[in-house]
């Protein structure tokens, strides 16, 4: 008896590991084409972004976490900010506290996705920094 009880786990074992559906399904021949991929997986990669829309990014989630009231994460290099982008964040969180004891948190978060676009749009005009530590 205690024999079949250790060869019934270990044949089902080997049953189940070997007899699947994908062990069963033909393979293809050697001239035969692979499957097209989705057409969204068979798309051109995404561009990079632009510095302007990595800040824009990066401004408006810490800006929505901060008026959520989150804890703070740190300073601002351990968000992934720059000094420049961290300026930004500064000031669009302080007139989206103050539009949101006036007007409301949607209101604050529609600040929020206006003025992150418009004031990294401004600081990064004439693009990134090319030349010191901060290229």
């Amino acid at each position: 008896m205690a024999a079949l009880a250790l060869t019934l786990p270990a044949g089902a074992l080997a049953t189940a590991c070997g007899d699947s559906p994908a062990d069963r399904r033909p393979s293809r021949a050697a001239g035969e084409a692979a499957p097209t991929p989705p057409a969204s997986a068979s798309a051109s990669p995404r561009r990079p972004l632009s510095p302007a829309e990595l800040c824009t990014t990066a401004v408006r989630h810490w800006a929505r976490e901060a008026l959520d009231g989150a804890t703070p994460y740190g300073d601002y290099q351990s968000m992934g900010l720059s000094d420049r982008q961290y300026g930004v964040l500064r000031e669009v969180l302080a007139d989206a506290r103050a539009v949101r004891s006036e007007q409301g948190t949607r209101a604050a978060r529609s600040l929020i996705d206006r003025q992150a676009r418009d004031r990294c749009a401004e600081a990064y005009r004439e693009g990134a920094p090319t030349r010191g530590p901060w290229r």
